[in-house]
């Protein structure tokens, strides 16, 4: 039998707005032996993200970004990624739109999870709009992240069926435990 050989973790900034959920989620893989990311850092655009007592909970660097001016933030960002040697971005439920020149600017991979089959449903307010629609299925993606927005190319998608009696919640935390299996999944196929 082969001996194991660590894996050099590649290190990875999680990118949020709200409460975490998928940063946890992101988190706990992270220390799985066999996963392929280390988190070295938690960027958020609000000092109020539930998601941030993660950093504390597991002794993870975080800073807070206001993007009032974006592009002095974006600058100061990219500084500290470089700081951290960040390769991977993973954006969890960031709600703001990074710049072309971030993106260009940033030497390595950025992904983002999204609630939707895209290139349905790009934007805010996914599950209204498919419960709306009367949509069959929903799911989530995970995407590269160019300048356009919800539109690079798909790494990998997880349908959820909707039910008549599925509501904007329901259908939410059907999307959201897919989203927990298909993230690190993701990142093990762009990563192996």
């Amino acid at each position: 039998m082969k001996k194991s050989i660590g894996i050099q973790k590649i290190n990875t900034a999680v990118f949020i707005s709200g409460t975490g959920s998928n940063l946890k989620n992101l988190i706990k893989f992270s220390l799985l032996r066999n996963s392929p990311i280390i988190i070295k850092l938690i960027i958020s655009n609000s000092i109020n993200a539930k998601g941030l007592i993660y950093a504390k909970k597991y002794n993870i660097k975080k800073k807070t970004y206001g993007f009032k001016k974006k592009f002095l933030d974006e600058k100061k960002i990219l500084v500290d990624l470089k700081k951290n040697k960040v390769h991977l971005i993973c954006l969890a439920g960031f709600m703001k739109i990074l710049s072309k020149n971030f993106i260009k600017r940033f030497d390595g991979k950025i992904i983002n999870i999204h609630p939707s089959l895209l290139p349905k449903y790009k934007g805010l307010n996914t599950h209204e709009r498919v419960i709306k629609n009367k949509e069959k299925f929903s799911g989530c993606t995970v995407h590269y992240v160019t300048s356009k927005l919800d539109s690079g190319k798909i790494i990998l998608q997880k349908k959820v069926k909707i039910f008549k009696n599925d509501t904007v919640k329901t259908l939410a935390k059907k999307v959201l435990q897919k989203e927990h299996v298909l993230f690190p999944k993701a990142i093990k196929k762009i990563l192996s």
